[in-house]
């Protein structure tokens, strides 16, 4: 018996330093499917799982990496993923479907990181006039296009369209494929090296793009507990970057598949909004935030253009509540 206790002993010390060297481990209470395409604004999501803020708050998150919106609304619809990280334009198409929804986070704020590539030749988007433009309908490429387009006197009848993701959009306009094209970095800093220049960014309207966070409503009513988790862990992968921007900026650009180089200059263009940021954005329990008007601005401005069936209504899309209840965790 004293051997087995010996045994038992060292088996456990063994344990012990195993356990100290790769960290703390936690049971999960929630797992969660995230969809997203690949866009900086979403790398904290790496970042969070990378350092263990998901599972630190008993989430078993997987990150479901999708380029094409409608494959991704899909499959929000019919339950598939519980998440959608997507523009917060897209947030109100979503909802105008009838896919019931919570805004929770915002990600970024696009601060020229979205933006039209085009030819030497097109100057104007006056220029624009008769030309192939890539982008994806119904999308916030769309969404950008549609407003400069209108700050001209100019509507979509007057371009040639070609339907494509942002991602597409950017590698035919490389590829000398189309003559200008609607998206968003790492494609614009290539676009503009290799092919032509960006003829107009997120910098020439401001507050157009930004994105954001919705849970199904259906998951929301069934894991509350699951998605204040995600706002704490959320949080704390923030914080992280704050305190640590190297070794944070390096597993994003990992996650994102591009290089560190890559990731940071993207960054330029881009505003990575933190919890702080966060409840600035979404408001107080007593004021509403500016993302209720950047939503009320998307779902009008669809709706005129017949792009949704229904008008929406905008307060129903935003959760806040989870954020004011991690003020003090």
């Amino acid at each position: 018996m004293k051997k087995l206790s010996l045994l038992g002993t060292a088996a456990l010390l063994v344990i012990l330093c195993i356990s100290s060297l790769i960290g703390p481990v936690w049971a999960a209470d929630y797992s969660m499917v995230i969809s997203l395409p690949t866009w900086t604004g979403y790398a904290p999501l790496f970042l969070a799982q990378e350092k263990g803020f998901f599972a630190k708050h008993g989430l078993d998150v997987e990150l479901s990496v999708t380029q094409d919106l409608g494959p991704r609304q899909q499959a929000f619809a019919a339950k598939r993923v519980d998440a959608l990280a997507t523009a917060h334009d897209v947030q109100v198409q979503v909802a105008a479907a009838g896919i019931p929804l919570k805004i929770v986070w915002a990600f970024d704020d696009s601060y020229g990181g979205d933006g039209i590539l085009a030819k030497p030749e097109i100057k104007t988007l006056e220029d624009l006039k008769g030309k192939q433009v890539a982008f994806l309908r119904g999308s916030t490429s769309h969404f950008l296009l549609l407003t400069g387009l209108k700050s001209v006197g100019m509507t979509e009848k007057d371009i040639t369209t070609v339907n494509m993701t942002a991602g597409d959009a950017g590698a035919a306009f490389v590829a000398g494929r189309v003559d200008a094209a609607v998206t968003w970095e790492p494609w614009l800093t290539q676009g503009s090296k290799s092919a032509g220049h960006v003829l107009v960014d997120t910098t020439d309207f401001p507050g157009v793009i930004g994105d954001s966070i919705s849970f199904h409503g259906d998951y929301v009513a069934k894991n509350p507990g699951a998605v204040q988790a995600f706002v704490k862990a959320m949080k704390e992968a923030m914080e992280y970057w704050h305190a640590h921007p190297e070794e944070s900026n390096e597993i994003m650009a990992k996650g994102m598949g591009i290089t560190l180089d890559e990731f940071v200059a993207t960054l330029e263009g881009l505003k990575l909004m933190d919890y702080h940021d966060n409840l600035a954005f979404f408001g107080t329990d007593g004021e509403a935030g500016p993302l209720y008007d950047v939503l009320q601005n998307a779902a009008s401005f669809y709706y005129d253009l017949k792009i949704i069936p229904a008008k929406v209504d905008i307060q129903d899309l935003v959760a806040p509540e989870f954020l004011w209840n991690a003020q003090d965790q």
